[in-house]
């Protein structure tokens, strides 16, 4: 019975979703109060629909109803509960569910807190997320229905991937989720500005906030599946230029861009027309992922569904949503002339520098993972775009990023001069000259670690100098700048932890490339050295977990005879559909992981991996920090979403 509710609830979805992409729209067109003031309670029955829908999905997994298909293919009675609900948004059909979901949340708020936007370009506003969420429920209801039954019942199910359970990858989709679909809105605000024909001041700070939202989300949701790569998958590394890591990278470049160009657009109403290609080209590259990662085209650990008939829907529906778009913006956007001009050094200049170097790196990782894919298809040739292309095709474009990232915030608005701006940030190479040559004495001639120490630095430093100047620091009294300093806008703020943020995820970027790792064969009491430690095997024993079992180690890490620590990496085999999964053993103490893996045993030995990974922690510490960045800019009065607009006109004037 509740599948069945379920299923009638995400048709009644389907229903909704219809009358709210079209009804807001005509009303908008014909300026009827009345069909505009739908919007809202359809998108809100939408999100009930939806939610409802949601829950009996969750409902159907906490109680392994075993009448289920879905439920079936991908849980198990002795697995634990966080992992029977997670597992709802574990595989391709729950994980959609999950996404239109998502997506109704997002329609709701727009309701809610676009209040203050006119009412035409709202009710157009979720017209198009409605038109978006019609989409993907038909395609879940005609060929991913997640309530599809099963007679007779299944004694039990096959189980969760392994791999998935996991803590880290509990939360990691649904605030990739919330990062994916929150440039549904952005995108949704371009479709409705190219439909009205105008874009202005109002719209920049309109957008911003869901630019900034998304952002940040998707950030969180990247730095947890870098993490659970990192700990879960044994391979001691984070980032591996995977396809599907690309396949959320992409939006997320284009979306950092955005964000940038959209202050140009609110503070100099400039840059319109970018500002609204990226909106466009931000959810566009969602859509992107979603498709690689449902296709069955990529072979990576991080997807999961292959069924081709999947990916020929999804691409039709990124066909008409983006080609319809690109075609919209063709045909208005010659109309959209900017009124801010500006001198290319100031701060709009250093905007579009921004703008331009992180589009560029977005194309190289772009072409990277699509070019085997068309290199099979045209001529049947296998090749592999690795770290090596990524890592020399994106560090030249990175560093004057980075150059521009501290240089940009000291800028003033339309006209600036260079020289001062690198007179007051002369402290900063300073500090950036010092970590490069104090890497090159500790650590040895490592180069490309010791140069990626001296840009965090920068960063960092420039991060302080930007509050440092903006609070009149040497220019007046120190009671004056800390009351300068309180004063500050919290954008300006949530600007400079995010910058600081990036330094501080490339300070470990740059320890793990001092990394080192060494692999050991030893029997039960035998040790090896290694990173200043010993590292003696205590032994191997059987451990038996809730519906694993698993061979666990017990390593000991000596320094001068005494024990420091014991640690215990395990290697777990899951009876229910026969796969084994490593686990990890890592201790922290952020100056650097030290990091044990299990791996075969031989003829009474066992081999083990030692990983020595300094400054491991920084690179999640920085990407969170990015995040608090965004949301500390997002906080800011002046940039609620229901923000009135500096020259508010009503819905019949624009019309």
């Amino acid at each position: 019975m509740i599948p069945e509710l379920g299923h009638f609830a995400l048709i009644l979805a389907t229903l909704l979703a219809l009358a709210q992409s079209v009804l807001p729209l005509v009303g908008a067109q014909r300026g009827d109060a009345r069909l505009m003031g739908a919007a809202a309670p359809l998108a809100f029955a939408g999100f009930l629909a939806i939610a409802i829908g949601f829950g009996a999905l969750i409902w159907s997994y906490a109680t392994n109803d075993t009448t289920v298909a879905n439920v079936v293919a991908n849980s198990h009675s002795a697995k634990p509960m966080i992992y029977k609900i997670s597992g709802t948004w574990g595989n391709h059909e729950g994980s959609m569910v999950l996404w239109v979901l998502v997506l109704a949340i997002c329609a709701a708020a727009v309701a809610v807190f676009g209040r203050g936007l006119p009412s035409a370009l709202q009710a157009r506003v979720i017209a198009v997320l409605g038109t978006i969420s019609l989409g993907f429920l038909a395609f879940i209801l005609f060929t991913s229905n997640p309530f599809e039954r099963v007679w007779p019942p299944a004694l039990d199910g096959n189980g969760l991937n392994p791999l998935l359970q996991d803590f880290g990858l509990a939360v990691h989709p649904p605030l990739l989720y919330a990062g994916y679909v929150g440039f549904a809105v952005t995108f949704a605000f371009a479709v409705a500005a190219l439909i009205e024909g105008r874009v202005d001041a109002a719209w920049g700070r309109w957008v911003r906030p869901w630019a900034l939202a998304a952002w940040s989300f998707l950030t969180c949701g990247i730095a947890l599946g870098s993490w659970w790569a990192y700990y879960e998958l044994g391979w001691g590394g984070y980032w591996f230029w995977d396809p599907v890591e690309n396949a959320s990278l992409l939006p997320w470049l284009a979306g950092t861009a955005l964000v940038h160009s959209a202050i140009v657009v609110e503070k100099r109403e400039a840059l319109k027309i970018w500002t609204v290609l990226l909106a466009l080209l931000a959810f566009a590259l969602s859509l992107l992922g979603t498709f690689l990662v449902r296709s069955g085209i990529l072979n990576s650990v991080h997807s999961f569904a292959s069924d081709p008939s999947r990916g020929v829907f999804i691409l039709a529906l990124l066909a008409i949503y983006i080609a319809g778009a690109f075609l919209l913006f063709a045909w208005r956007a010659p109309a959209m002339t900017p009124t801010g001009v500006f001198a290319p050094v100031s701060r709009e200049g250093s905007l579009v520098l921004n703008n331009l170097l992180l589009c560029s790196i977005c194309a190289v990782v772009l072409v990277g993972t699509l070019y085997p894919l068309f290199l099979d298809l045209l001529a049947g040739q296998m090749i592999s775009v690795g770290p090596p292309f990524f890592n020399s095709a994106v560090g030249p474009l990175a560093v004057p990023l980075m150059a521009a990232m501290a240089i940009g915030p000291m800028m003033p608005w339309k006209r600036a001069a260079l020289w001062p701006v690198l007179q007051r940030l002369w402290w900063v190479a300073c500090l950036g000259l010092a970590g490069f040559v104090l890497t090159l004495a500790i650590a040895g001639w490592h180069v490309l670690p010791a140069f990626g120490f001296a840009c965090a630095f920068w960063l960092i430093g420039g991060a302080v100098a930007d509050i440092a100047d903006r609070s009149g620091l040497g220019r007046t009294r120190l009671a004056n700048m800390l009351n300068r300093a309180r004063g500050l806008p919290r954008s300006a703020w949530g600007a400079a932890v995010a910058h600081a943020g990036v330094g501080v995820m490339l300070l470990g970027i740059s320890g793990m490339g001092l990394a080192s790792e060494h692999i050991a064969a030893l029997p039960p009491g035998g040790s090896t050295t290694f990173a200043g430690y010993e590292w003696r095997l205590e032994g191997v024993r059987d451990v038996t977990g809730p519906n694993f079992t698993a061979r666990r180690a017990s390593v000991s890490v000596m320094r001068d005879g005494h024990v420091q620590r014991v640690m215990e990496p395990s290697r777990r085999f899951f009876p229910q559909g026969r796969t084994t999964t490593t686990e990890a053993a890592i201790h922290t103490n952020l100056a650097r992981d030290l990091y044990v893996v299990l791996g075969e045993e031989h003829d009474g030995q066992a081999v083990i991996r030692l990983h020595n990974n300094p400054l491991a922690p920084w690179i999640w510490l920085g990407s969170f920090i990015m995040a608090l960045g965004g949301a500390l800019s997002l906080s800011d009065r002046r940039l609620r979403v229901a923000a009135p607009a500096p020259k508010r006109r009503d819905a019949e004037a624009v019309a």
